[in-house]
């Protein structure tokens, strides 16, 4: 359990482990595309282990992402054409009739650094000590984290408790925005609060590994997490609407020839969060063939439950081999997650005042449903490598329930191409 590392990319060590000074080295190359225009990414990598020679273990990992396209802003397609300000507040793009509000300006990058240090206290325990850290343009996040895993039962069983915190900043373009308070024209005073802001984010987990036969292992593991301080998205919006009309809200405080207020409100988010997260993984391999499957139950108190399936089966064909790979994720909606405010019933129509503490339309955050199909192949190569490709496609379907048709929330197709180098050196 490593927090903010380089999950995206899920670099791994080579199947077969170096000895001695012997270095595992693999390297890879991500490219994702969201489609309509959306994100696109390029993420290189680069993993890096050995054992040391007091019996301990070092592993380095690096990953560099560099993101463009635009990016949903909060707020619904409406009949008319939507103006929004720019996070600087100094510009502003528009959104044509019919069409969800995408920020064009996106983009961001980020270069993300983990290392883990295994340490072997006697023959059947282990302690691995871990910190990261990863910077972006407008984020950055320190963590550290610490792992027991202690073997009973002829080494057929291992115990596991695992501990990890991280320190996150936020400093977004434009400074924090101020909870349910307006988006304004631009060049005019924004509702700002504060240049930065952070938030804390503790781990911990309990799991056991259990040996069933010579050919099947069997993982599971149950986390505990809590959240604490700023957890916002100070890039999104929600709309206000007239409940009469279902358009964007006029008039009084939102008349922005006069006020310079728009008809979007930054959302607003509890500031903790609880998770609990029960983790199943078996493995079994067949004659030559080997299965995969996992499943994550994870739920929290802010409404959202999720299930997630994995699965994955590697065809040997004699020296090369083929993976087909199958993943169907589930969740519900967030308790605070709306589709927008109504004027008068949610937000008075001369003051601006919310009647609610907290609401988001974030899809993220909605109910939806992600079916992720793909397919790895990989061929050893000389000197103890092997080189392997892997394309997937993602279909994610949002749940719009009672939405008016015209302002629903698009579904999301993207795709994803990597290509791997493992060695040892």
């Amino acid at each position: 359990m490593s927090l903010a590392t380089c999950t995206l990319l899920q670099v791994t060590a080579p199947s077969a482990q170096a000895e001695g000074a012997e270095w595992d080295i693999d390297t890879a190359i991500l490219f994702y595309s969201e489609s309509d225009g959306r994100v696109s990414a390029v993420e290189p990598a680069i993993y890096a282990g050995r054992e040391l020679a007091d019996d301990g273990r070092i592993d380095m990992r690096l990953v560099i992402d560099a993101l463009t396209g635009a990016t949903p802003n909060g707020a619904h397609a409406s009949s008319v054409a939507q103006t929004f300000t720019t996070p600087s507040g100094k510009d502003t793009y528009t959104a044509k009739a019919g069409t969800t509000p995408l920020d064009d300006t996106f983009r961001d990058s980020r270069v993300a650094f983990g290392v883990d240090w295994q340490m072997e206290l006697d023959r059947f325990s282990r302690l691995t000590l871990g910190g990261n850290f990863s910077k972006e343009f407008d984020y950055m996040s320190l963590g550290a984290s610490a792992t027991y895993a202690q073997d009973i039962n002829n080494r057929n069983t291992t115990l596991t408790t695992a501990v990890a915190f991280n320190l996150d900043t936020i400093d977004p373009l434009g400074n924090i925005p101020s909870i349910l308070q307006p988006m304004v024209a631009e060049d005019l005073s924004r509702n700002r609060e504060a240049a930065d802001d952070d938030k804390t984010i503790t781990d911990f987990m309990v799991g056991v590994t259990q040996v069933i036969s010579r050919q099947t292992i069997m993982q599971l593991n149950l986390s505990f997490g809590q959240t604490d301080g700023y957890q916002n998205d100070p890039y999104k919006i929600v709309s206000v609407i007239d409940p009469a009309t279902g358009l964007p809200a006029t008039g009084s405080f939102f008349d922005t020839a006069t006020t310079g207020n728009l008809p979007y409100l930054y959302e607003s988010r509890p500031d903790s969060r609880d998770r609990t997260v029960l983790f199943f993984k078996t493995v079994h391999h067949f004659d030559e063939d080997v299965i995969n499957f996992s499943y994550r139950l994870y739920d929290d108190d802010w409404g959202i439950t999720s299930n997630t399936f994995d699965l994955r089966y590697r065809y040997e064909l004699g020296e090369s081999y083929l993976q087909p790979h199958l993943r169907f994720y589930m969740q519900d909606a967030a308790d605070f997650y709306r589709h927008n405010l109504a004027l008068g019933a949610d937000v008075d129509p001369t003051t601006g005042a919310v009647s609610r503490d907290f609401a988001s339309n974030d899809y993220r955050l909605g109910e939806f449903e992600t079916v992720t199909i793909g397919l790895k192949y990989g061929i050893p190569l000389a000197n103890n490598s092997e080189f392997s490709i892997r394309g997937e496609v993602i279909t994610q379907t949002v749940d719009d329930g009672s939405v008016p048709a015209g302002e629903e929330t698009p579904d999301l197709d993207a795709f994803v191409f990597q290509v791997n180098y493992s060695l040892i050196w």
